[in-house]
């Protein structure tokens, strides 16, 4: 299943919903300007669990403070789709959340759902050497906060069934609990990990990140909204 779009208005601009979009696209398109520099950039500023778990540097060459790695970590992706996915994702949810909660804490429970994120990634896979890079942890803490906000928005999407495509209008609650459901399914099997591949658990962590923020930031909003049922 892939969202296109939902059917719940924003009543303030999403300032920083856009600016995320715009920083990440940037520094992608930066790096990958830089021809061979690019892979250098996603190691050197890219979390790495064994660095966070052992205190140590492993490519002393490519120097970077390893706790400010987990903030750099949001901010780059490994190629052209994973920050299309990504962005088309914080694109259709982030200005609901954003609405929510006002720009400043917007931000401030974006960034905090990418550490819970990148920290259970850590905790799952200590040993692993491989960079961990990508906002879809943050992202995921976004997707939680829809979840428990608009359960019932219709969120078009579209679907796949074989060799036929159809798109459809479907809640919030199922699209997101699917996603989430996959999330779990495949993160278990990838406990101790130390090969490369989808930080599942970081998409974990930073969807229960967010129910639980999104809860403490807001509450729920007294502001009505009407579903077509």
């Amino acid at each position: 299943m892939i969202p296109l779009k939902d059917d719940i208005p924003s009543y303030r601009p999403p300032i920083i919903t856009v600016a995320l979009i715009s920083l990440n696209c940037l520094i992608y398109f930066y790096l990958l300007s830089s021809g061979e520099g690019f892979q250098l950039g996603l190691v050197k500023w890219g979390t790495i669990p064994f660095e966070v778990t052992h205190g140590v540097e492993l490519t002393p060459e490519l120097s970077f403070s390893i706790p400010l790695s987990l903030f750099s970590s949001m901010f780059l992706h490994g190629g052209f789709f994973h920050l299309a996915g990504n962005m088309l994702y914080l694109w259709i949810f982030g200005d609901n959340v954003e609405d929510q909660l006002g720009h400043v804490k917007f931000f401030i429970f974006y960034v905090l759902c990418g550490l819970a994120a990148s920290l259970l990634h850590i905790l799952t896979t200590p040993n692993s050497q491989v960079p961990m890079v990508g906002a879809s942890g943050a992202i995921a803490g976004v997707l939680g906060a829809y979840m428990i906000r608009f359960p019932k928005a219709r969120i078009l999407t579209l679907i796949f069934f074989g060799f036929f495509i159809r798109i459809v209008a479907v809640p919030a609650l199922f699209v997101l609990g699917f996603w989430f459901i996959l999330q779990l399914l495949y993160a278990f099997p990838s406990i101790g990990s130390t090969s490369g591949g989808v930080a599942w658990f970081a998409h974990v962590g930073g969807f229960l990140a967010g129910i639980v923020l999104f809860k403490l930031f807001a509450g729920f909003s007294k502001r009505r909204y009407y579903y077509r049922e």
